[in-house]
């Protein structure tokens, strides 16, 4: 199986941990490394406000700032311990794949590597969607691992969404064929672990929900290649699309979450 990579140039769990798992088991003929210009975050900015008014948006910039001053830190030293991990689990790429540098995921140059390298399946791990011409290039199709259960929780941040709604259940991975609306293409796959919402912040829990199931996954990719997938059927489940993580939800979650974990303890005492 051929694949290729599309992964922002800033997320090294996937500009270099992802790549190496991919070249483990398949044969990677390229990577696309975005780098996003100013514009492009701030016109995403812009939609969110659209989507959840001022004073929502308020409360967006809230958890931003939050998670940078209080989760930062222990989200950085985590990072730096899951890629050591993965660069020791997975060899470094060879000097022959080809890295392309660019500021989007659908330019010309990214659509030519395609149709030059010919991978079978390209997984993208970008925040940009991507334009049907492209994502219909490769000869499997393209896909996501997207951090929430699809279709319940679509676009952004699914699990913190799932979290923050005390779903459970629908905290994990989804691995989808892209198409051309928001995660609704065809599921091929589902994929968790068992997290700590008390210690973990939204941000490790919807990486490891990926990263502690690469073997699986990559399982799941081979199948696709060869043509004896199946797909799951989500049709009488009802679909919803998130945005950006707030704070008020954040610490209603949290709440909720150290008051289970002490009357856990309490019914545990005999």
């Amino acid at each position: 199986m051929k694949t290729l990579l599309i992964c922002q140039h800033d997320e090294p769990l996937n500009r270099i941990g992802a790549a190496r798992w991919l070249a483990s088991f398949s044969e990677l003929v390229g990577v696309v490394e975005i780098h996003e210009p100013a514009e492009r975050q701030w016109r995403r900015v812009r939609r969110e406000l659209r989507r959840v008014g001022p004073l929502r948006f308020l409360d967006v910039l809230a958890y931003r700032v939050f998670q940078r001053l209080m989760l930062g830190a222990e989200e950085r030293a985590w990072e730096a311990r899951e890629l050591a991990r993965l660069c020791a689990a997975y060899p470094a790429l060879s000097p022959d794949v080809p890295v392309l540098e660019t500021s989007s995921a659908n330019s010309v140059e990214v659509a030519d590597l395609i149709r030059q390298r010919a991978p079978d399946v390209v997984l993208a791990r970008c925040k940009s969607l991507l334009r049907k011409e492209l994502f219909e290039l490769p000869a499997r199709g393209t896909f996501v691992l997207h951090p929430g259960i699809c279709p319940e929780y679509r676009n952004a941040h699914g699990c913190f969404w799932a979290l923050a709604a005390d779903d459970l259940t629908k905290v994990g991975a989804t691995l989808l064929q892209v198409d051309s609306g928001v995660d609704t293409g065809p599921v091929y796959g589902y994929f968790g672990y068992a997290y700590d919402e008390v210690a973990e912040s939204p941000f490790v829990i919807q990486s490891r929900v990926v990263f502690e199931n690469l073997d699986a996954i990559a399982q799941s990719l081979l199948a696709v290649a060869e043509g004896r997938a199946a797909r799951f059927d989500t049709s009488s489940r009802p679909s919803g699309t998130w945005g950006q993580p707030w704070l008020t939800a954040y610490l209603r979650w949290k709440h909720r979450a150290r008051r289970r974990r002490r009357e856990s303890a309490i019914a545990a005492v005999p």
